[in-house]
């Protein structure tokens, strides 16, 4: 029996995690094939040929589609995240695996030089990471993972052992990154929100003098067409502004490139309820930290809802002005997932994501990465128009979440029939569904898995608990 049908057969003695059990090359055998191949046993990488290392939320994804095939693999794929996590709170956006080759993959360990240029920000000794990090997922992905499986957490002390590390990396982004003043946490770098090259960040980044072309060699472009990543000019001004920030001891507020960012601060505030969920099951009080998540939802629409545009927008907070960017990103959308956000803002997020601007149910299939009608937008250009599986989920969960189900219901089943057809594709074109990236990736099949287990017409409900309701005797609905 080889690992994938172990894995399948360890799953289905377990109600918990599905029921009933998948019938041969379904899309779920397929999906658990996926994340079989990517696991190096401690951990999942997203992509064995274009990212072979652990990512910060590529990890956290993975760990919440795991959580349907094996807790315990869940949890620990976000220990040894966290494992690297930084004493200043930061969890890095990339744990490197040693057996990997330096040339496999830039920037590489020997760029960031973790261990040595971060050392006053407390970077671990004993493994190499990157200096930035990635959307705050991982209290969400947590708390979810305990649910699969409440008796396998509590009896390994998960929660108890991951809280205080969650609870650093928030301190950290709420008060270091709160570089506008206003409660929100900003982004130092592209790569941190995740949707590195958006168009979002061409105002902010055309004031970054890029590194010379001969300064680094960029081995994405080994596993990719260059027509559908990042310029090299734009990769110029990624490698400046780490660069400057490694140089300057990855001290956080004198970056030259900072700006508040919907999604990252959306995804923020759902750990914060999370963290408050898991206060709770530790036998503490969450209130504080659902009362902070509703300030923090409140700061959300006050610094970034434009309702022009019907959507929140990034705010550039070094342009000397602090302005809000006009461009429209799926970013823009993933507020969605929010409890607490007004009703007539909701309703203004469901008809601009179906509305000419990213087409839901009527010219695309998932929702593109930017707006359709956009001087930017490129249908295969890295997050410069393709959908992406992660964010479809998010916005998924959102409209679920707030009561539209029949909206839900044709995103996922929209969702999982594009996954299954795409080879589990890093992203898509999205009006045709062609794949585009790496195949196989990580998060697509692990977030396809939760999907399968998310039964159409299911609701999420949100009083009081954040983005998904957890509360029926460890339930693993989320």
């Amino acid at each position: 029996m080889d690992r994938t049908a172990q894995l399948t057969s360890r799953a289905s003695a377990h109600p918990i995690a599905y029921d009933p059990p998948p019938a041969p090359r379904s899309l779920h055998v397929r999906a658990v094939r996926v994340l079989e191949d990517n696991w190096t046993g401690a951990s999942t990488v997203p992509s064995r040929s274009l990212y072979p290392h652990q990512w910060s939320w590529d990890s956290a994804f993975i760990a919440i589609g795991l959580r349907h095939l094996s807790p315990l693999r869940a949890q620990t794929e976000l220990e040894t995240l966290l494992a690297a996590q930084w004493a200043d709170g930061r969890i890095p956006h990339i744990v490197f695996n040693p057996s990997v080759p330096l040339d496999a993959y830039f920037p590489s360990p020997d760029f960031w030089r973790s261990s040595t240029a971060g050392r006053a920000a407390g970077a671990p000794r004993t493994v190499q990471t990157s200096g930035i990090v990635q959307p705050p997922v991982h209290a969400l992905a947590a708390w979810l993972v305990h649910c699969a499986d409440p008796g396998l957490s509590r009896a390994r002390g998960f929660l108890a052992r991951v809280y205080p590390r969650l609870a650093a990396w928030h301190r950290y982004l709420l008060h270091r990154r709160d570089l506008g003043g206003a409660g929100l946490a900003s982004v130092v770098h592209p790569w941190e929100q995740g949707m590195d090259n958006s168009p979002c960040w061409d105002a902010p980044l055309s004031r970054v003098v890029p590194a010379p072309a001969r300064s680094f060699r960029r081995a994405d472009l080994d596993h990719g067409a260059a027509e559908d990543r990042p310029t090299d000019l734009d990769y110029g001004r990624y490698v400046r502004l780490a660069t400057d920030y490694r140089d300057g001891g990855y001290a956080d507020g004198t970056a030259q490139f900072a700006v508040e960012d919907p999604a990252f601060n959306a995804l923020l505030i759902a750990s914060e309820h999370a963290l408050a969920r898991i206060a709770g099951e530790l036998g503490a009080t969450g209130t504080a930290r659902h009362a902070r998540a509703q300030r923090l939802t409140t700061a959300l629409v006050d610094r970034l809802w434009d309702p022009a545009s019907g959507m929140f927008l990034c705010r550039d907070i070094r342009d000397g002005n602090g302005t809000l960017i006009p461009e429209r990103s799926v970013s823009g959308l993933v507020p969605l997932l929010l409890p607490d956000l007004p009703r007539d803002l909701v309703s203004a997020l469901v008809r601009t994501v179906r509305g000419p601007h990213f087409g839901l149910g009527a010219t695309t299939r998932l929702p593109p990465s930017c707006d359709l009608l956009g001087e930017a937008f490129d249908p295969h250009r890295y997050w410069r128009g393709p959908a992406w599986f992660n964010t479809s989920w998010l916005i998924e969960r959102g409209l679920r979440i707030h009561g539209e189900q029949e909206h839900a219901d044709a995103l996922r089943e929209a969702f999982l029939d594009t996954a299954g057809s795409s080879g589990f594709a890093e992203y898509v074109d999205p009006y045709t569904g062609e794949p585009c990236g790496a195949p196989g990736f990580g998060w697509t099949a692990a977030l396809t898995l939760d999907l399968l287990h998310a039964r159409p017409g299911d609701g999420v409900t949100s009083a009081g608990t954040g983005t998904f309701d957890m509360s029926e005797k460890g339930g693993n609905r989320g």
